[in-house]
């Protein structure tokens, strides 16, 4: 996944997925997209990591605390897919 590729709200929800359930060595069925990533087992240093993860797969810089501002996967990908809509139209 880069910037430059088309990016679906689902397929990014379930690129997360699949980055969060490796990080806490789950079944990817496991992680409901609606639960905190508190309530998941995620810390602050695979927050931290995801942040970085999402910043290299999709080439956009992010907060260190996005983690925080959004705190499930479902509502993390969208606000990742409205940033990078966003990014896309100042092109």
């Amino acid at each position: 996944m880069t910037l430059n590729t088309e990016i679906s709200l689902a397929g990014l929800e379930s690129w997360l997925i699949e980055r969060v359930a490796s990080y806490l060595r789950l079944d990817p069925r496991e992680v409901d997209p609606q639960e905190s990533f508190a309530n998941l087992g995620l810390d602050s240093v695979y927050a931290l990591t995801l942040t970085a993860d999402i910043e290299d797969t999709l080439g956009i810089e992010v907060e260190p605390t996005l983690a925080w501002d959004y705190p499930t996967i479902s509502a993390l990908s969208k606000g990742l897919t409205a940033s990078m809509r966003a990014a896309k139209e100042t092109v």
